[in-house]
Parts: C-alpha cells; structure tokens; sequence
C-alpha cells in the first residue's frame, strides 16, 4: 500500500485514530532506549525475536482509556510508542532479551509470541492494535487452551507482499518449536478484499458441566473461624426498623389505609487491610459471574474498546475464588471459555479471549442469554452468588419481529403493540420468582432496545442501567460488580401478621419483589432475596385501624418478623420480632394537628413518582407526550409541596429533580425514542428494585440522581474512576442515599 500515511488513513476509515494502548498500572520497567528498529522489520517481513515479559505474579490494573476529547487527544499521541514497549494484549512489557519470543506483524505493531497465538485461537485474525488484516498469522501446535466455536469473518487484502517468517535467536524450548506462520490467502486476481469465514472452528461441548473446581473450601474455613470467634464482617444482623404514619390516633377515629413502613438494613462488610483483589476477598463470598457481551457490527470501533476496557476493569478485580466465563454474541452466540477461576492464570486466559473479540453480524440477544445461563444451569459447583450481566447496544433481530416491536410502532395507533418478550428469556428464568440468577441488563447508546432489557432484568430479578455516553461504561459495570462483590445476606423474608382483632392488613406496596396478603387479611409475605452490605429496603404496609372504646392507651397494629441465610454458613437466621403499636388518646389538641412521618411520607413519594413514571410512559407510546409531561409536573408539584419536599429530605429532592430531567426527555418524540424511554425504565428499575442503576446525565444536579447507593458500590467506583484518571466527569451521576 503506500506506507504509514496509508495505514493512518485506513485507521481514520475504520474509527481508531484515537485507538490507545492498554497501559499497566504497576512498574514494568520500560526501557526508553529500546532500539524500536530492531523490533520492525519492513513489512513484508515477520520476525520472531527473544524478549522478556513482565515478573511472574505480577497484577496488572484494567486498560487505561480516554475519558474526554483532551484524553483521548493525549493518550493517541502516545499510544504508538507505548505499544512498541507494551504487549497490548497480556500488557507485559517487550524489553528485548532474556528469552521470550516476538512477533512483529506486517503492520509493525509487534506482541508476545504466546499472546498472538492465544489471540489468534479465540477467533481473531486482525492486528489488536491497529485492526488490519493479516495475510501471514501466527500459529502454534498443539493449541493449548481451545476456544469454543470460533466463526470469525476476517478481512484479507492481496496488495501486499507474501510475509515470511525469521526465526532470528528462536527460543530452543518446546513451547516455541512449534510455532509456524499459516498462510490465510485465498487467490483472487481482482486484489480486491476478501472475507474468509469461520477459519477456526472449535465445537462447544454439548454439555457445560466442565466449570473450574472450587478452589473455597479454606476460605470459607478460615471466615467461619472469624463467625465464631466474634469476628466476621458480619457481626451485626440485618436491622429491622418501622415507623407509623402518625405516632397517635384518636380512640374515635377509625382508617381505612393506614400506613406502616418496614425498613431493612444489611449488615456493614468489615473494611479490609488493602485493597488487593485477593484481600477484598476474604472479607465477602464468592461469586460465578457470566458476562453476555452483544459483538455485532454496530459494535465496531469506539464501542468495542470501550467495552475491552471495562471488562478488563471487572477482570482485574474479581478474587481467585470468584468464578467468570464470557459469552459472546452477535448472529449467534459463542462461549469464549469456560467458567473458570480468577486467580493469575485465569485473569491472564480471560484478557486474552476478551482482547480476541471482534464485531461482525446481526444482534441475537435471546442465544446470547441462553447460552449464559446454560452456563451457570449446567455448572457442577456452585458459588453462593451468581448473576448474569447483558450487555448491548442493537435491537434483538432474531427473535423478536421488528414489526411487533411496541416502541419502533408509527405512533399512530391508540396503543402500541404488544411483544412477548418472555420469549427472550431461559426457561430457567421465565416464570421463577426466586431470583436466584438475576441478569443485570445494560442498554449501550441510543439505539439498543430499552423495553426488552428492562423486562428481562425485571423477570430476572435485576437491575436495567442505560448508558447514554460512551465513557461511562466501566463505571457502570463498575457500580453493579461493586454491589454483586459485597453480597452479605440472602434469602431475605419478611412476615407480617396483624395483632388486633380489628386490624387487617388493605395492601402491601414492594415494588418488584414478591408481596402477597392471606389469611384473611391478617397475613402478609414479602420476599427480597440478596442484599448487598449496607443496603436497605423500604416496604409500605396499608392497615385498618378502627376505632377502640377499650381503656387501653394503645393499639397493637401488626408483628414484624424477618428471616434470611447467612452466605457464609448457609445457616438461616432469624431476627428479633417487632410490634408496632400507635397510641390511643382520648382527644387529640385541634391547635396541635399530628404530624406526618417524614420517613413514612419520603416512602409514599417514592411510589407516588414511580407510578407517574409508568403513566408518562404509557401515554408516551401512544405519541401523547404533552400528556406525559402533564403528568410528571403534576406529580413533581405534588411531591414539593409534601411533608418531606417542604423539611428539604435529600431522597424527596433527588425524585424532584428526577421527575423534571424526564419531562424534558420525553417533550418530543425524537427526545423520548433518543433517551427518554430508555431514561424513564431505567429509573423504574431502580426505584422499583431499591437498587441503583446508571442513567444518562442530570442537567440540574451532580449527585442527586442515584439514590440507592452502597458504600462497596462508591468504594469501585472510586477505584474505577482513578485508574482512568478523570477529573470533571460528563457522564451518568452516582449519588449516595442519605440514612
């Protein structure tokens, strides 16, 4: 072709002029005087030389990318340097000497000998840096460490000259001396490109029983040791709180829907010594995690990095004992490798497969999850905590007709169309309520079906987070693995049972969890599942209070039991009983009129908004979006001029300024299909689930917006947020809920 102007113009073509280089945190001792001529040759040529790689054992921090303009502008000047001297792939350093072997591509970008082979194995035949294609690949006999059906299309173009291979001070070890170069090309005399499908083909097992053992048995030893010594970061048990609308009613009066708030609080982990992946570990169970990443052709470019960095992020902090594989899907769906163990040797397999992706084909989201969940269904050991993580940014082409789709209808239609999008769904997760496998689902950018991502997580048992702006998606991966790494109770249940013969129980609101009201009306359930440490939940139970001529001053309303399972001992736990009572008087002062719980209220607005955002909703699938904003500013006045809104609690502002962000997502139609709908779920989710999600940007507050926020959650964030260096951030809002 014509040089290094060429290849720059072909990088701008395909979207990566800004493409950088994954950086290690931790000191690889680069040489500023390596002699880069000797590591590229001229490119018809591909060598192979003795190298070093990085110190054995040595951990390495998540890829660095840009935040910003200014970022990206700044690490692009430097990422062609840095990837002479850095292996993009396992991020080891390619100092010359001490006898590992390089591969210099015909592109000049040189790695690892082992990393391009591996790389090569899990389906990717284009450079990792650059994305060109390669007519000459490296190979390696026998392959250590089979993909699972590989069906990479790869993009060859002839006008280069045949590369050769030069195995210059090649390694003696056996490892190495089986390393050929495997010619790729196919004729073609017009020298146009030309796409050569599934060159490696590896069939997945039929069954996925072949999950790493569990390597636990000492640590969860060494924490029931601490449980019995007093010492566990679980010393506390869950706290259970309740609070009546009015502290007294008169003995005359009598209510109808009088309301009781049940509160939750998890226990608080115990703070580790460092912050290493193996410490963390030790204070928390473990988790099998399965990541479903959407690699389709809208993937390509800015997307795909971003996504290659984020995973390296939840890579690097996942514990030995915690256990991830990685579906991959676009047209179908492949498991890039098993579910396996974390520790050093895992993390590097997993960056492997993770740098190998590459993104071709259509958007097949109901293979994709299937194969997830196969994957935990089928698993022969089990760690205590499991969850799914989706990730896409298409509509799903497959399985579900885009001629039904409720949200791409014409707006001319009273009411949309419906769509079963159970049909998405595993038959494992379809119909359960147990939600023992939640599936945490992210839509990416403004094109992703916002509708079927929040109906699977709310069938799972999950949490629906849309990332508006590209750069926010480690930090929001980063906020759902800072919650899924600190699970501390499971199972929760809470009782209800009425103490007066003339009380009964009119409702119970739980958002997304399960409630249910018998006996009469004297009973009630509610089931919660995990909760992470810190974490709270609110229910608001709606009793009959009647009038008493009785000479008691109080009047018993309802017992309050709570049950859950300690992870760490699979033992069950029960928590002390509580009754709640109100005060009877004879006469309550007119001049003194009883004044509204502000917890009680502060729960009430947050159903109260939640059902606005359902209606909004609603009319704004049938293209009247001057009513959904009706509708929300109706609801936002309501909630000023409340109880709460008017003492300033932080949590009723937060759904103010909430309710005023989806009025003006949702003011038009290209507004609501751009990020209205997609905002609008994602707060339901949230809200109906207690549990914080990511969502877009807030116009009016930098720290209002999430609410529901735990102390692990911050404390990845953070950690998120200072390996890539951001200052100032444009992006999704992460609050903190006040106590």
């Amino acid at each position: 072709m014509g040089g290094g102007n060429n290849w720059n113009k072909i990088k701008h073509a395909l979207g990566l002029s800004n493409l950088c280089a994954f950086i290690p945190s931790g000191d690889l001792s680069l040489d500023d005087d390596d002699d880069d001529s000797s590591r590229i040759p001229d490119s018809s040529s591909v060598s192979v030389s003795s190298a070093v790689t990085t110190k054995p054992g040595s951990e390495h921090s998540g890829p660095l990318m840009p935040r910003n303009s200014s970022r990206r502008s700044l690490l692009s000047n430097n990422s062609s340097r840095s990837s002479k001297k850095t292996c993009t792939i396992c991020l080891g350093s390619l100092k010359a000497g001490n006898g590992h072997a390089l591969f210099t591509a015909e592109c000049t970008h040189t790695f690892h000998f082992k990393c391009i082979v591996a790389n090569f194995q899990h389906g990717n035949n284009l450079c990792p840096v650059c994305r060109s294609a390669w007519r000459e690949i490296p190979f390696q006999t026998p392959l250590p460490h089979p993909a699972s059906n590989v069906a990479a299309d790869v993009l060859i173009h002839h006008g280069r000259q045949p590369s050769r291979v030069n195995p210059v001070n090649y390694h003696s070890s056996e490892e190495f001396q089986a390393a050929i170069a495997r010619r790729i090309t196919r004729a073609n005399s017009t020298g146009r490109h030309t796409v050569v499908s599934n060159l490696l083909h590896i069939t997945e097992p039929a069954s996925f029983d072949d999950d790493e053992p569990l390597q636990t048995q000492h640590h969860l030893g060494d924490v029931s040791k601490n449980v019995e010594s007093g010492c566990s970061s679980t010393t506390k048990m869950v706290d259970v709180k309740t609070y009546t609308e009015f502290s007294a009613v008169q003995k005359s009066d009598s209510y109808d829907n009088f309301t009781v708030l049940i509160n939750l609080k998890a226990p608080i982990a115990s703070e580790p010594t460092s912050l290493s992946a193996t410490t963390l570990q030790d204070s928390r169970v473990s988790v099998d995690l399965v990541t479903v990443l959407d690699v389709s052709g809208s993937m390509a470019g800015t997307k795909l990095i971003l996504l290659k960095r984020a995973m390296g992020f939840v890579i690097q902090n996942l514990g030995p004992s915690d256990r991830l594989s990685v579906i991959a899907f676009a047209s179908t769906a492949r498991r890039l490798f098993h579910l396996r163990l974390m520790n050093e040797s895992g993390r590097q397999h997993a960056l492997h497969a993770i740098n190998s992706l590459v993104s071709s084909g259509g958007t097949n989201i109901a293979e994709g999850l299937k194969k997830g969940m196969k994957v935990l269904d089928e698993r022969r050991e089990k760690n205590p905590v499991c969850s799914i993580v989706l990730l896409s940014d298409g509509q799903d082409t497959y399985t579900v007709s885009s001629s039904t789709r409720g949200e791409r209808h014409n707006f001319s239609t009273p009411e949309p169309p419906s769509t079963d999008y159970n049909l998405l769904l595993p038959d494992s997760i379809r119909g359960r309520t147990d939600h023992h496998t939640p599936v945490h689902a992210f839509g990416f950018g403004t094109d992703h079906d916002s509708t079927l991502m929040h109906s699977i997580s709310e069938t799972s048992g999950g949490t629906f987070s849309f990332i508006e702006n590209e750069d926010v998606i480690q930090d929001a991966f980063a906020q759902c693995i800072g919650g899924l790494l600190s699970v501390i109770v499971q199972d929760v249940h809470v009782k209800v049972s009425c103490s007066h013969d003339g009380v009964y129980i009119t409702s119970i609101k739980a958002g997304s969890y399960t409630s249910d009201v018998a006996g009469e009306r004297k009973n009630g359930t509610i089931d919660i599942g995990d909760l992470y440490a810190d974490e709270q939940r609110d229910f608001l139970v709606s009793v009959s209070v009647p009038a008493v001529e009785e000479e008691a001053d109080n009047t018993m309303l309802l017992n309050v039991n709570c049950t859950y399972k300690d992870p760490i001992s699979g033992e069950a736990v029960g928590v002390e009983t509580k009754s709640i009572s109100i005060e009877r008087p004879e006469h309550i002062i007119q001049s003194q009129p009883m004044t509204t719980c502000i917890a009680v209220d502060c729960q009430r607005n947050r159903f109260r908004a939640a059902e606005a955002m359902a209606s909004a909703r609603s009319s704004a699938e049938r293209g009247a979006f001057a009513e959904s904003v009706s509708t929300l500013e109706a609801c936002r006045q309501v909630l000023v001029g409340s109880p709460a809104g008017q003492s300033g609690d932080r949590f009723c502002v937060a759904l103010i300024v909430e309710l005023k962000e989806m009025q003006e997502r949702m003011v038009n139609r290209r507004r609501y299909e751009a990020s209205g709908r997609a905002y609008v779920l994602s707060g339901l989710s949230s809200h109906s689930s207690q549990r914080a999600t990511a969502r877009g940007d807030s116009t009016e507050s930098h720290s209002l917006v999430q609410s529901y926020q735990t102390p692990s959650m911050t404390g990845m964030l953070h950690r998120s947020q200072t390996m890539l260096q951001s200052g100032p951030r444009s992006s999704a809002k992460f609050g903190r809920r006040s106590s």
